[in-house]
């Protein structure tokens, strides 16, 4: 099917419009008949299911193993943690019946009231609680210290406003649930894993990410602290990308899950909690494409090269589709996915426009001339620019092409969000930056969620993290000119 290549609005004309069309019309996905939720189509899904074996092996590198767990956690488990319940109450989906019945008045299916559960069900829009009161049936010991386990799930949370990808009321996510027999280790295991999501998301998303500490109002619901990793948009807008939970041992506690130390004593379990979502599509969405639709990095690109032929008549068509795929075998047995486009309903215009619209990093273009001249046009999505190149030694070319590619899509979001990281000191240049500049605003802050709240309610920003890296300075908070000790970095998000 061929994607929609007319009417994207343009990235300075209406910035959320132009993400929504691009998502549809490149054929990441679209809104569901259910009201909030989204199909993945399979082009969007290809790119998630790189991402997701990327992210699957780093877990495992780090000794992480994946289970799964109900998607139904009974509601009594969420009354157990005070303020976790309190963080997802309004966002449960609740199953109350097991069973739909014909209604004898004629008014078609119905619930059957005689099939009320005894006890309801929360459609899981986190796991902590039911892998909590698993965990205690299978931790006794210190023996058994530590569980480093990770499932890959769909959650529910149900929402008011949704945009695809950013924010649904069904999502994938992955969600890591470790248990540990110290304070120590469970600390050092939230630090560790909130680097592993910082190397992907630069490394192979080209995304750079600030990691800091959640503000305590800003926290994960039962957690004592949080870490996140937080990106900027080309919007100027924040986008939380992932998080890393110190739960202490509040779920341990909770489910009353202990262990027997070496000494023969009885201690509480230490938790973390840690995950990312299919957030991270719209973080890549947004990072980096352009007026002309998506613009991938190489290492997530499910093409990476395309090729075109340039032809007249079925002759000229099969002799180019066998040079090009005689080049595609040697680009392919790099590790390079290539697609040969050999489709004769369609125009080469047509093709090049679909594959910058589907974000394709390398293009290459052959016609009669070039197989004459042993050459081939080489075109780059990063930059648009196109060049004519010699076929001899072309595979190598591709090959550290795309790592320059994938460098240069890095830089450029680092350059951009360097020139948006804004130092202010009093609350007007604080207000003149939010409104006419955008991105993360570098300012002091008096510690208190009562000033945090304040700010959010007069210019809708929150505070996105304390820096891992916030040097001790001392200063006067923006808002309420009382003594601060280090600069924490403010932005509108998502």
């Amino acid at each position: 099917m061929a994607v929609e290549l007319k009417d994207l609005t343009k990235v300075e004309d209406n910035y959320s419009k132009w993400y929504n069309d691009l998502v549809v019309k490149a054929g990441l996905a679209e809104n569901s008949a259910v009201r909030g939720c989204m199909v993945i189509k399979p082009y969007g899904y290809a790119i998630w299911e790189k991402m997701q074996r990327v992210l699957d092996d780093m877990f495992k590198q780090t000794g992480h193993e994946n289970a799964y767990f109900p998607l139904f956690i009974p509601k009594s488990f969420f009354s157990r943690e005070a303020h976790h319940v309190e963080g997802f109450a309004k966002e449960c989906a609740v199953v109350t019946h097991y069973r739909l019945k014909n209604d004898p008045d004629g008014k078609g299916i119905v619930v059957d009231p005689a099939a009320k559960l005894e006890e309801e069900l929360i459609v899981r829009p986190t796991s902590e609680t039911i892998i909590w009161n698993t965990y205690k049936n299978w931790i006794t010991s210190y023996r058994d210290l530590p569980i480093l386990c990770n499932q890959w799930a769909n959650v529910v949370r149900w929402e008011m406003r949704t945009r695809l990808f950013l924010r649904t009321a069904e999502f994938l996510w992955q969600e890591g649930h470790t248990a540990h027999a110290t304070r120590e280790e469970a600390i050092a295991e939230a630090e560790k894993m909130i680097h592993v999501y910082q190397r992907f998301a630069e490394d192979w998303m080209g995304v750079p990410v600030i990691v800091g500490h959640k503000s305590p109002n800003e926290r994960f619901a039962g957690a004592e602290d949080t870490l996140t990793i937080e990106a900027l948009m080309q919007d100027g807008k924040a986008l939380q990308s992932g998080t890393s939970h110190f739960l202490g041992q509040n779920f341990a506690k909770a489910f009353d899950v202990t262990y027997t130390t070496k000494e023969g004593g009885q201690e509480y379990v230490w938790a973390t909690s840690w995950g990312v979502s299919t957030r991270l599509m719209g973080a890549l969405i947004m990072a980096h494409s352009d007026n002309n639709g998506l613009v991938l990095p190489p290492k997530l690109a499910p093409i990476q090269v395309a090729m075109v032929p340039i032809y007249k008549g079925a002759e000229q068509l099969a002799l180019m589709t066998e040079k090009m795929e005689a080049i595609a075998a040697e680009l392919r047995a790099r590790g390079i996915s290539v697609k040969v486009d050999a489709r004769d309903n369609v125009r080469s215009g047509f093709k090049f426009a679909e594959y910058e619209l589907k974000g394709v990093p390398v293009r290459l273009a052959l016609g009669p001339r070039d197989l004459e001249n042993g050459t081939i046009e080489l075109a780059r999505r990063d930059t648009l620019s196109k060049e004519t190149v010699s076929l001899e030694g072309l595979a190598d070319r591709i090959a550290a092409l795309l790592d320059e590619i994938q460098a240069n899509i890095f830089r450029k979001a680092l350059d951009y969000r360097t020139s948006m990281i804004t130092r202010v000191d009093t609350w007007d240049e604080f207000v003149d930056v939010l409104e006419n500049k955008g991105g993360f605003i570098s300012a002091h802050w008096d510690g208190t969620v009562e000033t945090e709240v304040a700010i959010k309610e007069a210019t809708k920003a929150t505070i996105r993290c304390i820096p891992i890296d916030a040097e001790e300075e001392e200063g006067k908070c923006i808002f309420t000119g009382k003594p601060s000790h280090r600069r924490v970095l403010f932005a509108r998000s998502y």
